[in-house]
């Protein structure tokens, strides 16, 4: 399916930047952050404060799954090419496998703003493939290897589940980029937003909070761009958003509109955002409820919490 860009909104073209998400992933309390180290030495720091356990591990490598995902999604947006071309690492504990994706994937962005977003979107998601795996690793724990990720089929069953048409391409254009992208941020959001009560160490929890943080500054932009595209966007993600609600089995979603306004921040009556458990972030990426794979994870993910 090829969604009929709409028009621009006046001012589209200025930029907008922001700092270095990674300078502040949770390394101020060591004092340490203001120094502008790089991936591993931060990641070494923090690593000298405590023991990685078993459960702080697994929900790591589980986050780091996801930012496979995610990491290579906009880096075939961006440049045609996945991680690996980037000189990122990929190899690791359990299956390594590949990417599934059309040729010629990179993204023919008619807008100078929106592509510069999406070039910010991936620089953050693989700088946070390699802080993950080098706090991992400085921990003294096996970063899991990037397993089989599908960004062609799974697309097109998506939208035949969502109602959108039998086939999607979200490097088609800009526009249906942008819905691609909703997909995966406000499942990140939500994604750290449960594991955090799952990690026990406080260098680990602030690190995640850090990256929580990003994921929902990404899923702001992603969704604001969505709503001011018009109401062919706006119902694109109203059905994906209601695609995730029913796979994950609770109401912890929302469009981009809610009681006929915008909505840019999905959160509860409290407007705190939405949780997911490991399990109802499964269901969405796996694209059933209680799989142990499927979807965008062919073959499932690689770690301790895959099922």
């Amino acid at each position: 399916m090829e969604l009929i860009e709409t028009g621009h909104r006046k001012g589209a073209g200025s930029q907008l930047s922001r700092r270095s998400a990674l300078a502040r992933l949770g390394l101020g309390a060591l004092g340490v952050a203001s120094l502008g180290l790089g991936a591993k030495r931060a990641a070494a720091a923090f690593a000298d404060g405590a023991a990685l356990n078993p459960t702080d591990l697994a929900v790591l490598n589980f986050a780091l799954n996801l930012e496979y995902l995610e990491a290579e999604f906009y880096s075939y947006a961006i440049n045609g090419t996945g991680v690996a071309a980037a000189g990122v690492a990929v190899t690791g504990s359990g299956t390594q496998g590949t990417v599934t994706v059309k040729s010629g994937a990179q993204v023919p962005f008619a807008t100078p703003a929106i592509q510069q977003y999406a070039q910010r979107i991936a620089a953050d998601e693989l700088n946070h493939v390699k802080f993950l795996r080098s706090a991992i690793t400085a921990a003294g724990g096996t970063p899991a290897a990037e397993p089989s990720i599908d960004l062609l089929n799974s697309f097109n069953t998506a939208a035949a589940a969502a109602g959108l048409g039998a086939t999607f391409d979200p490097f088609a254009s800009e526009t249906n980029f942008l819905i691609g992208a909703f997909i995966f941020e406000d499942v990140g959001v939500t994604a750290y937003h449960g594991a955090a009560a799952l990690i026990t160490n406080k260098d680990y929890l602030t690190a995640a909070a850090g990256i929580l943080g990003v994921e929902a500054y990404h899923a702001s932009e992603v969704r604001l761009l969505l709503y001011q595209l018009g109401s062919a966007t706006q119902q694109a993600a109203a059905a994906i958003s209601a695609l995730r609600a029913t796979l994950s089995g609770a109401a912890d979603d929302q469009g981009v509109i809610l009681n006929g306004v915008a909505n840019i921040v999905p959160t509860d009556a409290n407007s705190i955002v939405f949780s997911r458990t490991t399990r109802q972030v499964l269901n969405v990426v796996y694209g059933a409820v209680n799989a142990s794979k499927g979807l965008f994870f062919p073959s499932g993910m690689n770690g301790q919490i895959t099922s």
